[in-house]
């Protein structure tokens, strides 16, 4: 017995001495993984070349690798990154440190250059091109079109509240001339939901914004630029973004965004966000009284009233999800995604504010299945593909039928027959393909070729939900658009000094369908159809003259095809013109930038000139059909504009940075003749385009308190303006000067507090918009919320 206790305690000895030794033999060797942006890169892969040790860095980039003594390679991966390595010598019982910085890979659209500005440069890009980083923006109740407010040129025309329509105008341009992205998949088709005033800020890691001249890779027909809206595409071991607010007018935001990426590859990922507002907020309008005794009208009165909206209620609910895998050999990403989104609006107003409805609403809902693929060095070194599909099919049902005849006190009398515009219960479903292919070959350093073609087609039934003879009406003739847009552009780029771009594009459309003007607005008999097939060119270049200073100029012949609301209407206060003609663009565009870092202290500059020359100028009208107003479109002969904007911003250390953008644009008819049959000269020869705000600006400034309180803590104090100039709502030479329809001049001012604790972990946040209560215009002069409150709560866990 004893000899066997020996006997094991010999063993455990042995063990112990074998154990010691083996641990004097090991090394460590560990250090911190950043960009050349100076950002930190977690989730990257570090390891040993030709070895099973390795790891992951974690939320700060720091890694750590234990190993036996020797030489090895330490090799650092990571997606969006080039590949680095690095010899390390390990020695036992030791711990070395090495930090490395990785280099982004060049993306398809080109480097993002993030200053502590919030303002960058797509630096390499030859087109005018700029982006604005969301993060400062995540603590806020700004969605993403306020957010883009900022940049020069911008600006937001909404027609209301929360919910409202919205257009953004881009260096002259405004509305269906501008081209959403989101990723670069075009989001056309996406409903209302999907609106950019809709999409909370948090949704997106940056917004970039080409200006005008648009690269080949987006395949777009767009003439005033197109904004891309760019996702966090980082691989996140896992992560739950979450916010809530609340504020005036019973306004209620949320979004959350969770997921996962293991180390298979396998990821996941989830997006939600819901909107809802009461708009009750208060405008001044005339009123229309009502005489009880017999339910008639009395005479429209002169005075303004301040009257409550009491029938603007929206909310939308979206949900996004995304399943596949990233970082293998045959995909750097392949994704299948699913969305569904609802939207439910009532109706206050029709496109002038004197027009009041009580119960008007509609409702509707998208389902959107999605496929994504991209792939670097496919089958050879410098051949790069990306594939992006979508469906969308979207039911929409517009209501209108009250027996009662509204004014703005909210008060109402019965009226003989159904439909406060018009006898209203229809219903439109409208179904899109969307599909894009884009190829990149990278052939030495200097020379790149991209590819891409874009299909987009477009189909719309509508009906009546209104009985005849106790039957339901059948789909009506379909009104539907095909769209095929191909590009090729070569890049030269010899040295970081200076590149040049050409490109082609060929476009070809198909449309037919009805006019919606009518009652139940399923349209009339007349069905139009047109082919139109044509091509466009253009060349872009930059130049470093110095170190952050930098020329861009650009040029593009360029054709817009008329978008399905155009063509088509919208079923309700929008009516639409089959025979609407493309627009046609020459458009220039030239700047001068300077950015750069002087210590603790950042400084960027620009300034742009724009020209735009358009034939077939689309233009939004308003027309009346049997008393009843409605926007309609037009082609109007040919348009010049021509601009400027300029932008400064200043930051110091992390401390502050302060900025502002100021935009002219002056966009004039100048078609001469009214009608080219009869020779008969145009009244309008040489007069600025109406209801078109041509002189803006914002400002903003920050301050940042970093560690107050407690280590990691951060108090932030921000105040933005807006300024818009006035501008006439008709032709400005047309009637009597003193008793013009102008939209006044506006200066508006927002404050906002939020204190992050934690590292950003947890966020609180209050605002106050439009402090002064100043009284807001839009769109043929209908009325924006005055002073609101509103209170953020956010949290972020994960890594």
């Amino acid at each position: 017995m004893k000899t066997n206790i020996i006997k094991l305690f010999v063993l455990i000895a042995l063990l112990i001495s074998s154990l010691s030794a083996f641990s004097q033999d090991r090394a460590m060797v560990s250090g911190k993984i950043l960009s050349t942006e100076k950002e930190i890169v977690d989730f990257a892969t570090v390891y040993l070349k030709g070895t099973n040790y390795g790891g992951t860095t974690n939320q700060e980039g720091i890694y750590h690798i234990k190993a036996p003594a020797g030489s090895y390679t330490l090799v650092v991966s990571a997606i969006g990154y080039k590949t680095v390595e690095k010899q390390v010598k390990l020695i036992a019982g030791e711990r070395v440190k090495q930090n490395l910085t990785i280099t982004p890979e060049t993306q398809q659209l080109d480097e993002v250059t993030i200053v502590s500005t919030g303002v960058t440069r797509l630096k390499r890009s030859a087109f005018n091109a700029v982006a604005v980083d969301t993060k400062e923006l995540q603590n806020t109740t700004k969605n993403l079109s306020e957010a883009l407010q900022k940049l020069p040129g911008m600006k937001l025309r909404e027609s209301g509240g929360v919910g409202s329509d919205m257009q953004l105008m881009l260096d002259g341009f405004s509305g269906k001339h501008v081209k959403v992205f989101i990723d670069g998949i075009p989001q056309e088709g996406a409903g209302k939901a999907f609106d950019l005033n809709n999409i909370p800020v948090n949704f997106a890691e940056r917004i970039e914004v080409y200006k005008g001249v648009v690269p080949v890779g987006f395949g777009t027909d767009a003439l005033g630029g197109v904004i891309n809206i760019v996702t966090n595409k980082k691989p996140r071991n896992w992560f739950v973004d979450a916010s809530y607010s609340y504020g005036s007018f019973n306004t209620h935001k949320s979004y959350v965004n969770f997921g996962q990426t293991f180390k298979s590859g396998l990821m996941y990922e989830i997006n939600a966000f819901q909107n809802y507002s009461d708009n009750d907020y208060y405008i001044d309008n005339k009123v229309q009284e009502f005489d009880h005794s017999d339910n008639s009208m009395k005479p429209l009165a002169e005075t303004l009233y301040r009257v409550k909206r009491f029938n603007d209620t929206f909310h939308n609910e979206a949900v996004m999800g995304k399943v596949g895998i990233v970082g293998k050999s045959w995909a750097d990403r392949l994704l299948l995604g699913f969305t569904y989104s609802h939207l439910y609006k009532e109706i206050q107003t029709g496109v002038y504010q004197d027009i009041v409805f009580g119960e008007k609403h509609r409702h509707g809902y998208s389902l959107v299945p999605s496929l994504e693929y991209s792939k670097r060095d496919l089958l050879t070194k410098g051949l790069d593909i990306t594939l992006s599909a979508n469906y969308n099919h979207n039911l929409t049902t517009n209501v209108d039928t009250a027996r009662y005849l509204y004014n703005w006190f909210g008060d109402r009398i019965p009226q003989a027959t159904a439909g406060e515009q018009n006898h209203q219960y229809s219903e439109q479903k409208n179904t899109n393909w969307n599909a894009t292919f884009t190829a990149n070959y990278r052939l030495g350093n200097a020379h790149t070729f991209t590819l891409n073609h874009v299909f987009s087609s477009f189909e719309r039934t509508s009906r009546s939900l209104i009985p005849t003879n106790s039957t339901l009406e059948k789909y009506q003739v379909p009104s539907e658009t095909r769209k095929n847009i191909s590009g090729l552009s070569y890049r030269l780029m010899p040295s970081e000094k200076w590149n040049f771009t050409a490109f082609g594009k060929y476009y070809h459309s198909y449309s037919r369908g009805p006019v919606s003007i009518g009652d139940n607005n399923v349209g009339n008999d007349t069905i139009v159809s047109q082919n139109v097939s044509s091509w466009g060119y253009g060349a872009a270049g930059t130049y470093y003259f110095l170190e952050g200073l930098q020329l861009k100029l650009s040029y593009e012949k360029a054709l817009r095809m008329p978008t399905n609301g155009e063509l088509f209407g919208d079923g309700d206060l929008e009516a639409g013109s089959s025979s609407l003609k493309p627009e046609r663009s020459n458009n220039v565009n030239v700047n001068l930038s300077y950015t750069n870092n002087f210590g603790k202290h950042g400084v960027y500059v620009e300034g742009s000139l724009i020209y735009r020359n358009t034939d077939d100028y689309i233009k939004r009208n308003l027309t009346s059909v049997s008393g009843t107003s409605y926007g309609t479109y037009v082609n109007h002969g040919r348009v010049v504009t021509k601009g400027f904007n300029v932008s400064l911003r200043y930051s110091y250390a992390r401390l502050f940075n302060v900025g502002g953008t100021l935009n002219s644009l002056n966009a004039r008819d100048k078609e001469k003749k009214r009608s080219a049959e009869t020779g008969q000269s145009s009244l309008t020869y040489g007069q600025r385009i109406p209801n078109q705000p041509y002189m803006y600006g914002n400002f903003d400034v920050n301050f940042y308190w970093h560690n107050l309180f407690a280590k990691g803590n951060t108090l932030t104090v921000g105040w933005d303006s807006f300024y818009q100039h006035e501008f006439p709502l008709y032709w400005e030479s047309f009637g009597d000067p003193s008793t013009k329809h102008r939209v006044p001049e506006q200066f508006s001012h927002n404050l906002s507090l939020s204190y992050s604790m934690k590292k950003g972990r947890y966020n609180l946040s209050l605002e106050c918009r439009n402090i002064t209560d100043a009284d807001l215009y839009d769109n043929f002069s209908l009325q924006k919320a005055g002073r609101a409150f509103y209170g953020k709560v956010r949290v972020y866990f994960g890594r």
